[in-house]
């Protein structure tokens, strides 16, 4: 199996070389460039992997799918999360928020492997059931909910997990994270994507400007015109209420 990295930054594609090293992927050659890849692409033959950084220094990497018609198989790299929707409409296998981890790049690996004919699977097994992948590639947005958010702060970037969030909330047409440390970020996704990108068993939209976790429901009170209210363990800048269409399915959802 050939497989090459498409990474601007050099120190970030070493780590994944070896990240992959340890998965027993050998990693042919690695590009930085835009330029590079399309120069790359016309002289060699296609690679069976490609693992794509999508912010490169001379330009977003889809502008090399302008140029090429790439055969292999894609698995995107990426510190941020607003092009996941493009990017699946390319050769994508996955897609991988910075900075990548382990278990997650082993489960991409495996979905690609997953693809490959059975005796290459079996001999390069992964431990992993593959019939479970199989049906996570029917839809990968079915299951392969969100476990984190990359948010940016000045300069910096700040990686939330799922498991820091108390809510989503909306607000002068932007949308926020609100963590249990009772801090706010702003983040460039709509609650209405957010409800695609979230498990629902564990996340539910309750009115247009709230999406709360399961988890984080403190209380639940009975609130005026048959509507119900949510307590939240540190959101206290305005009542979270259960919409009135929404109250049944929210019963339901809770259990």
């Amino acid at each position: 199996m050939t497989t090459i990295i498409i990474e601007d930054e050099k120190p970030a594609a070493r780590l994944l070389q070896r990240k992959l090293g340890k998965l027993n992927i050998g990693v042919g050659v690695m590009l930085h460039s835009v330029e590079e890849s399309i120069e790359w692409f016309s002289k060699n033959g296609h690679p069976d992997l490609i693992f794509l950084d999508i912010q490169l220094s001379d330009g977003l990497s889809f502008e090399i799918f302008e140029k090429v018609e790439i055969k292999s198989a894609v698995i995107f790299t990426t510190a941020y999360d607003e092009y996941a929707l493009r990017a699946f409409k390319l050769n994508s296998i996955d897609y991988l928020l910075k900075p990548i981890d382990e278990d997650d790049l082993k489960i991409a690996v495996a979905k690609f492997k997953s693809l490959l004919p059975k005796e290459e699977i079996q001999s390069q097994s992964l431990g992993i059931d593959f019939e479970e992948i199989k049906k996570m590639l029917i839809n990968p947005f079915e299951k392969n909910y969100k476990k984190r958010f990359t948010v940016k702060i000045g300069q910096h970037l700040k990686v939330i997990s799922i498991d820091e969030i108390e809510c989503f909330f909306s607000e002068n047409k932007g949308t926020y994270i609100h963590t249990f440390d009772k801090r706010d970020y702003l983040i460039e996704c709509t609650l209405e994507l957010l409800e695609k990108e979230l498990d629902p068993a564990n996340f539910f939209r309750i009115n247009r400007k709230f999406i709360v976790p399961l988890k984080a429901i403190k209380e639940i009170v009975v609130y005026s015109n048959s509507r119900l209210k949510v307590i939240l363990p540190s959101f206290s800048e305005e009542d979270v209420i259960v919409s009135r269409e929404k109250v049944s399915d929210f019963k339901t959802w809770i259990g």
